[in-house]
């Protein structure tokens, strides 16, 4: 399994506190199965990320992991944020497309119900020949998301939830409604330190779309996407 979504390098955004963190991060994505984890920073105006030191500070991550003997391989990326996809150079997007190959963004809605103002990313981020995941969508519930979220993938994106909600969700929670809809295509941890909050793991909420999604669709949602997402090959859900 590959983690498109995670906060671990250490001391740049509100991810991994630590270089020791970011190590016992890594342990838990390696005890969880994982065998890859795009580092995934804020990329926002209330974070000073440079964008183009994120492949040294991946480096150097990888380089502190093999010294330590953790089996993880650390990928670049970024979270980027709705209000700040459209000002980055054509350089700077390649930098923080997930896996750095320049084909697929993970992009961080505008607080609030999702709205038009992110379809209109959506369009620009084509335009440029950039392929568009949503994230946590579940923190942009309301009335409209189902349909939202149907206009989203009509315009080529995936829909990426975070792994411990679906994991935590009760069998009548909206997620599986919508998994069993094809709207759940990509889990991530967005795990932002190993301290407290979210695990670096994914198994568990791939086990319970097991229960409510054909084993085919679960099987491209963990393997198949992930990793043509972190070659920059265009992907699309089977169903």
């Amino acid at each position: 399994m590959i983690d498109l979504h995670c906060h671990i390098l250490p001391e740049l955004d509100d991810g991994a506190r630590s270089l020791d963190d970011s190590v016992a991060m890594a342990r838990q994505a390696a005890l969880d199965g994982i065998e890859a984890v795009c580092a995934t920073p804020h990329i926002r105006h209330d974070h000073d990320v440079h964008i183009p030191e994120i492949a040294r500070r991946v480096a150097e991550l990888q380089q502190t992991l093999s010294d330590e003997g953790v089996p993880i391989e650390i990928l670049a990326g970024g979270e980027v944020a709705q209000t700040a996809a459209e000002h980055l150079t054509d350089e700077e997007l390649h930098r923080v497309s997930l896996g750095g190959a320049g084909g697929w963004i993970l992009l961080e809605p505008a607080p609030g119900p999702l709205a038009d103002g992110l379809t209109h990313v959506v369009d620009h981020l084509a335009m440029r020949g950039a392929h568009t995941i949503i994230a946590h969508p579940e923190r942009h519930a309301d009335v409209d998301l189902k349909r939202r979220l149907h206009g989203f993938v009509e315009q080529g994106c995936l829909i990426q939830w975070t792994a411990q909600f679906v994991e935590l969700a009760k069998d009548e929670d909206l997620v599986f409604r919508y998994a069993r809809d094809g709207l759940v295509h990509l889990l991530g941890s967005d795990a932002h330190s190993s301290m407290a909050g979210r695990p670096v793991s994914l198994t568990a909420g791939f086990e319970r779309l097991r229960h409510v999604c054909p084993a085919e669709w679960v099987t491209w949602m963990a393997e198949s996407a992930p990793r043509a997402i972190v070659a920059g090959e265009p992907i699309s859900p089977p169903w």
